[in-house]
């Protein structure tokens, strides 16, 4: 039974990377299984937080967006806990701009932001209120850029990981 609920919940997963907009009909037609059935698996995932969140993935060029930006911060190791935590989570929070942001490692740095911006003025400013929020806390800030639209050798969407081996 175990093995018949985890090889739903694959299953399910992946359709559900395929198009998430899918009505639970159409998705137990597309699985050979009773809508309620996947009713129930659907709410399982998103209760027990395999899903997060339903979205869209827009074409981001159309939307005004010009720059995508990965900003790479080295914090200083002796404060990267509490207080700073906290500083740096809120100054992420105040950007609708900012999709994502989070403390690691690589490339000799210890955090990360990824965010949109409408133009490189825009990208400056943003990048000049983290040096002036957080100088205290940073020791170096590298940004790689890339232009919406450009250069792409393949375009984002999680609808890729439907194939990725669960």
């Amino acid at each position: 039974m175990i093995v018949m609920r985890k090889k739903i919940t694959q299953q399910l997963l992946r359709e559900l990377l395929k198009n998430s907009k899918r009505s639970d009909r159409e998705l137990a037609k597309a699985l050979k299984l009773s809508q309620p059935t996947i009713t129930r698996a659907r709410h399982k995932l998103e209760q027990s937080g395999w899903i997060q969140d339903y979205t869209i993935i827009p074409n981001f060029r159309k939307m005004g967006f010009e720059i995508l930006a990965l900003t790479f911060v080295k914090m200083r190791s002796d404060i990267l806990i509490g207080e700073t935590k906290d500083k740096a989570k809120k100054f992420a929070m105040k950007f609708p701009n900012v999709v994502f942001a989070s403390d690691g490692q690589g490339l000799g740095m210890t955090g990360v932001i990824i965010s949109f911006h409408k133009n490189y003025t825009e990208y400056h400013k943003q990048l000049n209120m983290l040096r002036i929020e957080l100088k205290e806390v940073t020791e170096d800030i590298q940004t790689f850029m890339v232009t919406i639209g450009e250069g792409e050798y393949k375009r984002y969407s999680l609808t890729y990981l439907k194939d990725v081996p669960l």
